[in-house]
């Protein structure tokens, strides 16, 4: 691969790991946005496709979904770049703000960052229109966007929500009639490299962490850090909301338990307070909210210096994100392999259906959330919030305004309002 041809490419991943924010619903509008309106690189047809694939897998979807789209680009070179600089400012604000947590004062950062909730929804709004008129086009795909709208909004937070809705959505569509193609490229072989080296790190961490906790190793805490986060990206279905509830049963929770307490384990552990600012704080940063591996991995070793807050933001971070990249690139040629026969052709109208559903539910079920919050706000937020949803949704789908420029904007705006609302 000559590397030089992609140089553009890497750009526009970096311009779009510095305007992503919101998690991966609004992830998915911000790639059709840079990715396919503006580049080119795939069409809107495979994007979804490439989306409802990396829903039915465990780990961070919206970074499989950005590493496939480089791996039809320039094959597993730029798939391995792309991943790295992806993910390499949101864990690096995460390991920033673990270490400043401790020696400044955050209410003031946090309150100039309170309008981009809304801003992120109106991008997930966007795509929505702009994606409805590509795969909504007969009846039963109607169907299919409605009911899986209602579905997302009643089990959003149910981590086998999605992936269950997809596959019912291919089935609903599988008794078309809809031709199946004998041209286009054949799949790619499978290459089984990726999953004896995802499985070898699974095991190999889970032995070295139990071994460094028996024996009370100088490094113990980072083994620790590793086979958790590892853990966690190869098991956790759902994205960064089920993840997030996991890090605090594993980190909050576990540590405080009668049978560890008892034991005398000494485990990871860390203060309520500190996980939530940091739960917190990962929507308000651009990237995957999986980077809130880097600020539990920092905040794990605090007691320990700045040093080793470094090495444990990096462990932890490479710890949760190299199992998606692994998954996905072993899985994804059975996929292109599926997609050869015929039910499995016919089922991807549905599948595209049922993915702009997810984002219409997800459009109002954050919608619903961000009005819970302002309740008891007052009339100035409350308006500002709503401007900020109108407007953003307006600047994308109709101006197709740059984001990056939406989202200074919006902290701009966020920042006068500490002053003047």
């Amino acid at each position: 691969m000559s590397l030089k041809r992609h140089i553009h490419f890497l750009q526009a991943v970096f311009k779009h790991s510095l305007t992503a924010f919101g998690g991966p619903q609004v992830h998915m509008s911000l790639m059709q946005y840079r990715f396919v309106d503006q580049r080119k690189d795939i069409t809107s047809e495979e994007l979804l496709q490439y989306n409802a694939f990396c829903q039915l897998l465990p780990g961070a979807s919206s970074t499989q979904t950005v590493v496939l789209v480089a791996y039809k680009r320039g094959g597993l070179l730029l798939a391995s770049l792309t991943l790295l600089v992806w993910m390499t400012p949101a864990t690096c604000l995460m390991a920033f703000a673990a270490i400043a947590y401790a020696h400044f004062d955050m209410q003031q950062g946090l309150k100039s960052l309170q309008f981009l909730q809304p801003m992120s929804i109106g991008f997930i709004a966007s795509a929505t229109l702009l994606l409805y008129k590509k795969a909504i086009n007969s009846t039963i795909t109607k169907i299919i966007f409605i009911a899986a709208s209602l579905l997302v909004i009643v089990g959003f937070k149910t981590p086998w929500t999605i992936p269950v809705i997809i596959v019912l959505a291919g089935l609903a569509t599988n008794f078309s009639k809809k031709r199946i193609p004998n041209d286009g490229a054949a799949p790619k072989t499978i290459k089984w490299s990726s999953l004896l080296i995802f499985l070898t790190l699974f095991l190999t961490a889970g032995f070295l962490s139990e071994q460094s906790t028996r024996h009370n190793w100088h490094y113990q805490k980072v083994f620790n850090l590793f086979e958790t986060n590892y853990r966690f990206g190869s098991l956790v279905f759902g994205g960064g909301d089920v993840l997030i509830p996991m890090m605090y049963e594993q980190y909050v929770t576990r540590p405080n338990s009668p049978r560890v307490i008892e034991n005398k384990r000494d485990v990871i552990k860390i203060s309520s307070d500190a996980f939530l600012t940091g739960s917190g704080l990962v929507r308000a940063v651009p990237g995957p909210i999986f980077s809130i591996a880097s600020y539990t991995g920092a905040m794990a070793l605090k007691d320990k210096g700045l040093s080793w807050q470094i090495m444990g933001a990096i462990v932890a971070s490479v710890g949760v994100f190299l199992p998606s990249f692994l998954i996905v690139l072993f899985f994804f040629p059975i996929w292109q392999m599926l997609q050869r026969y015929a039910i499995f052709y016919r089922s991807l109208e549905g599948i595209n259906a049922a993915v702009v559903g997810i984002m219409l539910g997800a459009t109002l079920y954050l919608s619903k959330d961000i009005g819970m919050k302002l309740e008891h706000a007052n009339t100035s937020t409350w308006v500002l919030s709503m401007l900020t949803f109108l407007a953003s949704t307006y600047l994308i789908y109709k101006q197709k305004m740059a984001t990056q420029w939406i989202v200074l904007l919006v902290i701009l705006i966020g920042f006068l309002s500490t002053f003047f609302v």
